[in-house]
């Protein structure tokens, strides 16, 4: 999961999670290099914004392919990890890679910057202000994308018993539902694979792909 949200008493939590053994594969999520290969093959390689990047699969992935990524997560364990794995690709990688221990409101990031713009299983707390489905759409340039995943099928009495509410994080259809015109948008289940890391046991993910037209000018993607 990734883990990104309001800074706040979670932030402990997560540190906590990244404590001193690696949590994730490494790898970068299959339904990220699915996409890019598959539906986002036309899509010009960027600026890339990924939103709770954990330790880095994507991010360094990204970076390998030329992207220039901004890495963002909550927890320094994890950006730590993210930053080292970069660095082990070689000096190119580590260079396409700006590290940012921030949540996602209070970044200050700049409107319209990314071409791409990526939140997978994203631990974003829902607010009343929808503050959080509102800020991405703008984030995304003219002709980018904003991609979502998250995990199909999520078994809620479960998760209660470990005492996480799903209802309580943003899920993919509330960001769809929050996109103003001039987005295009894609929804799909795809399968997973995988192996390794915390997240082995599920097997199926909710794919969005949103793409905001070319033409939709300036930055005021929330009007």
């Amino acid at each position: 999961m990734n883990t990104t949200h309001t800074h706040g008493a979670d932030d402990q939590n997560w540190d906590e999670i990244y404590g001193e053994e690696q949590v994730w594969s490494g790898n970068a999520n299959v339904a990220l290099v699915a996409a890019m290969e598959g539906k986002l093959a036309d899509l010009p390689v960027g600026r890339a914004l990924d939103v709770g990047c954990g330790e880095g699969g994507d991010a360094v992935w990204l970076a390998e392919r030329g992207w220039r990524v901004t890495a963002l997560d909550v927890a320094e364990g994890a950006l730590a990890r993210g930053r080292h794995a970069a660095e082990a690709r070689g000096e190119k990688v580590a260079g396409n890679i700006e590290w940012v221990h921030s949540g996602l409101l209070e970044a200050g990031l700049a409107p319209g910057l990314f071409n791409l713009v990526s939140a997978f299983y994203p631990a974003l707390r829902k607010t009343e202000e929808k503050a959080i489905e509102l800020s991405l759409p703008p984030l995304v340039a003219p002709g980018g994308v904003l991609l979502v995943v998250a995990h199909d099928g999520i078994d809620r009495a479960a998760a209660l018993e470990r005492g996480f509410d799903p209802d309580d994080y943003v899920a993919p259809d509330d960001i769809v539902a929050a996109l103003p015109h001039g987005w295009e948008v894609e929804r799909y289940t795809a399968e997973r694979h995988v192996t390794e890391g915390r997240g082995a046991h599920h097997h199926a993910d909710v794919v969005v792909i949103a793409r905001r037209s070319a033409e939709s000018g300036g930055v005021d993607a929330q009007e």
